[in-house]
């Protein structure tokens, strides 16, 4: 992955001529990638551990079930799980061959629509193809025909470390959302990491015209004191469209069926309220979910009549009806 000239000025803080056209071309990509998407919906949580990758991988996916072109960006530098939780095994080499064979499929197809003089003519023509994708990266299709990109396909393994600081990171970033070839999309998916560092920043300032900020709690009170301060910082970025899912709600026994609440009874409605954004639903905890990565997959497509599932599509037509 090159770094676009991130962090790494000429003297005095200024940038070199090379580095400003970088920059010029990487933000004529970015408006010409982001163009393409009609909806963008980002996800974040105050905390680890609350199920956000899990809530946007589904969200993606049942956006994909319904018939809409999704796609779904996985902005974790450090602890890229999207792949993962998707069924996708895709690393460093499986990876670049991937992209070959998007590429090849592409030049394939706009030969197939054009006649040439000679041999000379069709091989400038694939030249010009190349130079066109000379930075491109081409998100990985699932069956579903749902799009993916993370950090974790260029990496050599699932266990090697990115240890990177905070130019390099939101340098990454900027070039998964710039150099991906999302094409036309409906829906663009943003999975954050949590927190209010440098990555949920980056992705919140590249994308202003969000449509929702959707934040993952549990009812734990931790959780949500620092989902509170995630809804500040979205506030101080004058994004308003703000929904809160509250995860691992409560569990349901399956002997007698009582809803047991374990982390405690969180009542996310009325944190929702107190904060002023709109509550799109809980998520009981259910261990269907948990495990549904060991078969390649997220719930939404592992089991579409789970109860899980069936919520997950409840939640995409409200965030459709209350943002989109």
């Amino acid at each position: 992955m090159a770094e676009h000239g991130h962090g790494h000025h000429g003297h005095g803080g200024q940038m070199t001529p090379e580095q400003q056209r970088q920059m010029i071309e990487q933000e004529i990509r970015l408006a010409k990638n982001l163009g393409q998407i009609k909806h963008k919906i980002v996800v974040m949580s105050g905390k680890g551990g609350v199920g956000k990758s899990t809530v946007a991988a589904n969200i993606a996916e049942t956006l994909q079930k319904l018939g809409y072109k999704t796609g779904i960006l996985d902005a974790d530098i450090h602890g890229p799980n999207i792949p993962k939780m998707l069924g996708l095994e895709i690393y460093g080499e499986a990876f670049s061959e991937n992209q070959f064979e998007t590429f090849r499929e592409i030049t394939e197809e706009r030969l197939a629509n054009k006649t040439f003089e000679n041999d000379e003519e069709k091989l400038a023509y694939i030249e010009s193809i190349k130079q066109e994708f000379n930075t491109t990266m081409f998100p990985v299709k699932l069956p579903s025909g749902l799009k993916v990109m993370s950090m974790a396909f260029l990496l050599e393994s699932i266990d090697t470390p990115i240890i990177w600081r905070g130019p390099q990171k939101t340098g990454a970033i900027k070039q998964l959302i710039s150099d991906c070839n999302w094409g036309e999309l409906d829906y663009l998916i943003i999975d954050n990491p949590p927190g209010t560092g440098d990555e949920p920043l980056t992705v919140l300032q590249t994308i202003p015209d969000a449509d929702a900020v959707i934040m993952v709690t549990t009812p734990n009170v931790v959780s949500q004191e620092d989902v509170l301060k995630c809804v500040k910082m979205v506030g101080m970025m004058n994004i308003d469209k703000i929904g809160l899912i509250e995860n691992m709600a409560y569990y349901m026994c399956p002997h007698c069926g009582e809803k047991l609440h374990i982390f405690g009874e969180g009542n996310g409605k009325l944190f929702a309220e107190e904060m002023e954004i709109e509550y799109l639903g809980d998520l009981p905890i259910e261990e269907k979910v948990s495990d549904s990565p060991n078969h390649d997959g997220v719930i939404a497509t592992v089991d579409p009549d789970d109860i899980v599932s069936k919520r997950f599509v409840e939640i995409v037509e409200d965030i459709q009806e209350k943002f989109c």
